[in-house]
């Protein structure tokens, strides 16, 4: 397990607008390393594009975000590039793998793209499959189950050892059985290694699961059940 002393997740006066609409209304957001934070809401609320700003890929007209330490607002491309490596670790609805490769292939793919030693990327990647239950043999991850694939998509988020585990609707894709599987590991996975996950769902028996809930509607991000 990664021992941190990173900060977590933390998002501050966060707003974002888009023709017309507020989806970020100075939201405030906090993630603990080894905590888990659901966020619900309806289509098109904004919790998806909470996601990218955090991720960097949409920026935000105020507002600042730190992840494991870092402040990444403001931050140019390459160093933004850079941060994002090494401390967020993401996973989509639909995986985002690539389906010709095989799920080591896969998952040693962040490592290798940032420079790492073969030998080293693939033993971690298979020792990674290897802990999540998913086979790292030769057969392209396109003909896996939904739930394998969800998993190996885990698996790739976290060889960096991310201090933030961010997840965008990750069960959304899944029959119930593989939902299942996938929500707790997720849960089980960011509190043994001391990630700070935050996590999209509409699924309340998921969001459920988490440390805390908030939702988001209106462009306002408030703790659900707070009063």
């Amino acid at each position: 397990m990664k021992q941190s002393d990173s900060s977590g997740l933390r998002v501050s006066g966060l707003c974002y607008r888009v023709e017309g609409r507020t989806l970020l209304d100075s939201v405030e957001l906090s993630v603990s390393p080894g905590e888990s934070v659901a966020v619900t809401g309806p289509s098109g609320s904004g919790k998806s594009t909470l996601l990218m700003c955090i991720l960097g890929l949409i920026k935000p007209q105020a507002g600042t975000i730190t992840a494991g330490g870092r402040e990444i607002t403001g931050l140019k491309s390459a160093q933004l590039a850079q941060v994002r490596r090494a401390t967020l670790g993401m996973v989509f609805q639909f995986g985002e793998l690539l389906p010709e490769l095989s799920p080591v292939e896969n998952v040693a793919l962040p490592v290798l793209l940032d420079g790492g030693r073969h030998q080293d990327a693939y033993r971690r990647a298979e020792e990674l499959l290897d802990e999540l239950g998913v086979p790292a043999g030769s057969t392209p991850t396109g003909m896996l189950s939904g739930g394998e694939r969800q998993r190996t998509a885990v698996a790739r988020a976290l060889i960096t050892e991310p201090d933030v585990l961010l997840a965008d609707e990750p069960t959304g894709a899944l029959d119930p059985d593989a939902k299942e599987g996938v929500a707790r590991l997720l849960f089980t996975t960011a509190r043994d290694r001391g990630c700070a996950l935050l996590l999209v769902t509409h699924d309340l028996t998921v969001a459920s699961r988490a440390d805390r809930r908030h939702e988001l509607q209106g462009g306002i991000l408030a703790e659900a059940g707070a009063v």
